[in-house]
């Protein structure tokens, strides 16, 4: 499953190899190439890579997923006016961060005479420019490559919760479904038939889920991954035109939301965020990498733009009402059930994609200690464990938006926001780093790390409130009964 010029996984014999994976080395494998280091960046010979639009494209499907669609609860936390403006500030910090990581990766491979390397890499040879870092520099990529496994694998936590929810949905108001898409600004669309538990969708949905990540190579899967990204930006555009024309007038909702409620948009504004892993792999696959940082530049404006109009159109349309994500409150109507169906088929395919990345660093050097006869079960049996432990998370915080809050407060905040500038200190303190660029840095990973703190604390809260809450309701039902 890996691309041919990456150096074999199971050959390291550790959970953290120093390989990095990502769903381009599956989509978009490296082309043979020249073997001999360079420096800045610049391809030698005629070798074949990703163009600039191509780059782009895959840039935008890095960034645009399931936290695009929660960020109207998101300024609902933050207010109609603090939730845009931070929006925007988070946007230019993550980018910031995102240029930082390339930086040192293009300072360090030339040091250190490689062509390119991963994040975890980058941190590792960080960490080995500083005299009293060198010997604990391979924990440096361990923390990264751990970082990232959770990141994949909450994702993969939010696909469950966001299909069951949208599944039950669709499946409790098919008898009523109409062609009349009228707005319902009181409820999300309107439950008639209450069917089962969440929960029990996510365990339906598990052999599915399971089947589809042994497909052997996700090249197979790459024909399927165009048709839902083009499915699901079509889902996108019906879903801006329904908010755009029924927002209500006049408006009266919050400026500024509740402090208490900040950390829970922190937390999903940095999960949206979430592109900076394949920031390093698809700048070493670009034909041409010196024009990478115009294509970040590019891309992530198309996103924050998206972030923000969406976000601040969603929670003016739904207002108080606005679900975990906002395809919860389209209408019953057969237009925006196909539109809640047809992003379910974009997140179910993506699946794939976001659970190879850990299922690439875990699995190889376990199946490497094991004799070949079993090699093929072994491989089965732990991707099938790990789609089980991912559903089994889902299952105990069935919560949509707390689940984003809290994968992005918990990983994204670290990978996006404290590592990046940090590696920039290692890397270039003995490069002269100005005294304003240290502080900058400083800032910048403080913000992350209050962010992580604060973030974590409230939403593992409101988990637990939440689920007091619903043992209550359960007990009283009961006693009633």
């Amino acid at each position: 499953m890996m691309a041919s010029s990456d150096v074999d996984i199971r050959s390291e014999g550790s959970l953290f190899s120093d390989q990095n994976p990502s769903e381009m080395d599956a989509l978009c494998p490296s082309p043979p190439g020249p073997t001999r280091p360079q420096r800045h960046y610049e391809r030698i010979g005629e070798r074949t890579g990703t163009s600039f639009c191509q780059t782009l494209i895959h840039l935008l499907k890095g960034n645009i997923g399931t936290g695009l669609l929660g960020l109207p609860l998101a300024v609902k936390n933050a207010g109609l006016v603090l939730g845009p403006i931070s929006l925007l500030i988070m946007g230019f910090v993550a980018v910031h961060c995102m240029r930082l990581l390339v930086k040192c990766s293009h300072h360090l491979s030339a040091k250190m005479n490689r062509p390119s390397l991963t994040y975890g890499e980058a941190v590792q040879y960080g960490m080995e420019n500083v005299s009293w870092l060198r010997r604990h520099s391979q924990w440096g990529k361990h923390t990264v490559n751990l970082f990232l496994i959770i990141t994949q694998l909450g994702f993969c936590c939010v696909y469950f919760v966001f299909l069951s929810d949208n599944i039950k949905q669709v499946v409790e108001a098919a008898n009523a479904t109409t062609f009349s898409c009228y707005v319902n600004h009181t409820n999300q669309t309107q439950v008639l038939v209450p069917s089962f538990d969440s929960r029990l969708y996510m365990l339906c949905f598990l052999p599915a889920f399971i089947l589809l990540v042994f497909t052997p190579n996700l090249k197979y899967l790459a024909p399927f991954s165009l048709v839902a990204n083009l499915v699901m930006t079509i889902s996108l555009v019906l879903i801006y035109f329904y908010s755009l024309t029924n927002i209500p007038y006049p408006i009266n909702l919050p400026k500024v939301g509740r402090a208490k409620d900040y950390p829970l948009f922190f937390g999903t504004a940095i999960f949206a965020f979430e592109g900076i892993g394949v920031v390093l792999p698809l700048e070493n696959k670009m034909q041409r990498p010196q024009t990478f940082i115009p294509v970040l530049y590019a891309g992530m404006s198309i996103v924050t733009f998206l972030y923000i109009s969406l976000g601040t159109i969603g929670y003016m349309c739904f207002g108080e009402h606005i679900g975990g994500s906002i395809t919860l409150n389209l209408p019953n109507c057969w237009t925006y059930q196909a539109v809640k169906l047809l992003y379910c088929f974009g997140i179910f395919i993506t699946f794939a994609l976001q659970f190879y990345v850990p299922a690439e660093i875990l699995i190889p050097p376990v199946v490497a200690r094991v004799s070949e006869r079993w090699e093929r079960a072994v491989d089965l049996l732990l991707r099938s464990v790990l789609v089980i432990f991912t559903c089994a998370l889902a299952i105990l915080i069935p919560e949509l938006d707390l689940v984003i809050s809290l994968v992005g407060s918990v990983s994204s905040s670290f990978l996006a926001l404290i590592f990046p500038p940090i590696l920039q200190i290692i890397a270039f303190h003995t490069e002269g780093l100005s005294p304003l660029v240290t502080i900058k840095n400083i800032v910048i990973s403080l913000f992350g790390l209050v962010g992580f703190l604060t973030g974590t604390y409230i939403a593992i809260e409101q988990i637990i409130t939440r689920n007091s809450h619903k043992h209550e309701e359960t007990f009283s039902s009961y006693m009633v009964q």
